[in-house]
């Protein structure tokens, strides 16, 4: 009977962790209504794990739910956007303070592979999980109470506007991404704390500087529609 109620118990917080990665991977675009019955099919799930999936992604600010009407994947504003990469050039280099320390050498050289991977791609999914990766994976080890857990939330709530981007810019953008990687790796390796979260917050201030050059993602992709 224990292990039927841990499946049980365990299916809300698998579906909605199956939920979130189908909005990173852009299977529900901004705006998109989630059907109940839909996502427990997709899922194999009940409709009660279904809810509880999507309150739990409601909380992460992923899903907005209207009462008696639905749930929809959840939209920003162009301001709303540029203020969350704000705080991510601003917060981000932080935890990387905190890490930096437990950053052995083959955590480095596991984060130059994915440089490397990244600049040989030219699928933007497989861009977007490598660069989720590594800068994600360049955080491990640390042990914040509040603050890694606010930068993953910061990065899914932009996730699908990222893709969006990353399809509309041009091969130079992407060179000096690239370059950044490799800058903020040699400062980790020369244990130059101060010059890797330089090189972090400028690389997150760019994004945020040519997003803003690109309103039409934002009208594109929409608002929730009710």
């Amino acid at each position: 009977m224990s292990e039927i109620r841990t499946r049980v118990g365990d299916a809300g917080p698998r579906v909605a962790e199956g939920l979130r990665e189908a909005i990173r991977r852009g299977d529900y675009a901004p705006g998109t209504r989630i059907r109940q019955v839909e996502v427990a099919d997709r899922f194999g799930a009940s409709r009660v794990p279904v809810r509880e999936a999507l309150r739990i992604l409601e909380n992460e600010g992923l899903v907005r739910l209207v009462a008696n009407t639905g749930a929809w994947v959840s939209t920003l504003t162009l301001a709303e956007c540029e203020e969350i990469y704000r705080m991510r050039e601003r917060l981000e280099p932080l935890l990387l303070s905190y890490a930096a320390p437990m950053l052995d050498e083959s955590a480095l050289d596991e984060l130059d592979e994915l440089a490397r991977a990244m600049s040989r791609t030219d699928d933007v999914d497989v861009f977007l999980d490598l660069d989720r990766r590594f800068h994600l994976g360049s955080y491990r080890g640390t042990r914040t109470l509040q603050l890694g857990d606010l930068v993953e939330k910061l990065w899914d709530s932009t996730q699908p506007y990222r893709r969006a981007y990353t399809l509309s810019i041009g091969e130079e953008a992407r060179r000096i991404a690239h370059e950044e990687h490799h800058l903020l790796i040699a400062a980790l390796r020369d244990d130059d704390v101060d010059e890797a979260e330089r090189v972090l917050a400028g690389h997150i201030r760019r994004t945020r500087r040519r997003l803003a050059r690109h309103p039409e993602l934002f009208e594109g992709l929409g608002r929730d529609r009710v």
